[in-house]
């Protein structure tokens, strides 16, 4: 049973190498969440959000809302319980993706992992490790999971994207891209609530 309190610090391994040994076999076979976390402590929060993340970048309707909302949401409110590693229900933790989909998200974030690989690296732990900022994070995480489960169009990329860069930063222990992940999730949800409201006045003022 996951327990509170300070994370262990295994040792680090590279987002693009995690991910290619996901993708390599198979590319049917089914990754069962449960086993992606093994060995990896705090940093296994990262890889559930890359696995919760991945069908948002395939492009069929409610595929988005329906698997990778809700368990952006879990993700969430273990981040605000302050979880030292992640725990997911049984039948859940039994599922997950497929090699084939974890190796079209590598394809996709293979040219940007690079790049960032150059940037990314172990810095301000405060932002990982206080429960001050994990707060934060947690409530930004579930928002962003909430917006994810809504059948808003065009926005699954966009809302990915950000999650990407809150699991980077868990995965490569970079505070420092924790903080831009904050400023990227407070700006969508700034400019989704300022959408949802001129869209609330327009229907007003037609009725």
């Amino acid at each position: 049973m996951a327990t509170t309190g300070r994370p262990e610090r295994p040792h680090a391994i590279g987002t693009r190498v995690l991910l290619d040994a996901m993708a390599e076999g198979d590319p049917t076979e089914t990754l069962p969440l449960g086993g992606l976390f093994h060995g990896l402590g705090d940093r296994a929060f990262g890889m559930l959000l890359i696995a919760a993340t991945a069908p948002a970048f395939i492009p069929i309707p409610g595929l988005a809302g329906g698997l990778s909302g809700p368990l952006v949401m879990l993700v969430g409110v273990q981040l605000l319980l302050r979880l030292r590693q992640p725990w997911l229900p049984g039948p859940i933790a039994r599922r997950g993706p497929r090699r084939a989909m974890l190796a079209r998200l590598r394809d996709i974030l293979d040219p940007w992992l690079r790049r960032l690989e150059r940037l990314v690296r172990p810095r301000a732990s405060p932002m990982l490790d206080h429960w001050a900022p994990g707060i934060i994070t947690g409530l930004l995480v579930f928002s962003l999971g909430l917006l994810l489960t809504l059948p808003i169009p065009f926005t699954n990329y966009l809302l990915a994207v950000l999650l990407l860069f809150f699991a980077l930063a868990f995965l490569e222990r970079d505070g420092m891209l924790m903080g831009v992940a904050w400023l990227g999730g407070a700006a969508a949800l700034i400019a989704f609530g300022a959408m949802s409201g001129t869209a609330a006045a327009l229907l007003q003022r037609w009725v």
